[in-house]
């Protein structure tokens, strides 16, 4: 088991909401962003706990239904089952259309474009219970505390380091090195 699967596994309220995720069936699905790399950087801190995620992004690939109305419907859906937490579903399918790029061909692919490497990791609870990782960019940022700007980031550095600093990440997690 990959390290980064064997702290969501530790994480009950983590593995509960792989659960939720996976009773909708999407289409090469995954949560990432926040719900994996909060939770590594906490554990890699001594914050046990882990702190509650602004949002959980949920992600999800479906190039036949492109439209936000399945979004609402799915999140909709995950607020029943677990009510009260910031769900955020989007099929990637569509990310490429305001970023101005050419489609993505699944959701891995669509992670290449995000702003760092850390951000582009996410785990998908399977049928057999075994955690899967999603991480086109790699683990070893995450795991090695480090941040650093994606290809896509380094593209779009102003927004790469807004990101940085609106985050707050430098003071919630002092051990991070942040790298260009």
């Amino acid at each position: 088991m990959s390290p980064i699967a064997r702290i969501i596994a530790e994480d009950a309220v983590a593995m509960e909401q792989l659960r939720a995720v996976r009773a909708l069936a999407l289409p090469d699905w995954c949560i990432a962003a926040g719900f994996v790399r909060n939770r590594v950087w906490d554990h890699l801190h001594g914050i046990s706990p882990a702190r509650p995620p602004v949002d959980i992004d949920v992600l999800y690939y479906d190039a036949a239904d492109i439209g936000k109305e399945r979004e609402a419907e799915f999140e909709a859906r995950l607020g029943e089952l677990m009510p009260g937490l910031p769900w955020q579903i989007r099929n990637q399918a569509r990310m490429h259309i305001w970023k101005g790029l050419p489609q993505h061909r699944d959701t891995a692919d669509s992670m290449t474009y995000w702003l760092e490497t850390v951000t582009a990791v996410g785990v998908r609870l399977e049928a057999d219970d075994g955690l899967s990782v999603v991480a086109p960019l790699g683990i070893d940022d995450l795991l090695g505390l480090r941040c650093r700007p994606a290809p896509y980031g380094r593209v779009q550095r102003a927004e790469y380091d807004d990101r940085i600093a609106t985050k707050r990440w430098r003071e919630l997690w002092p051990k991070v090195q942040f790298l260009d």
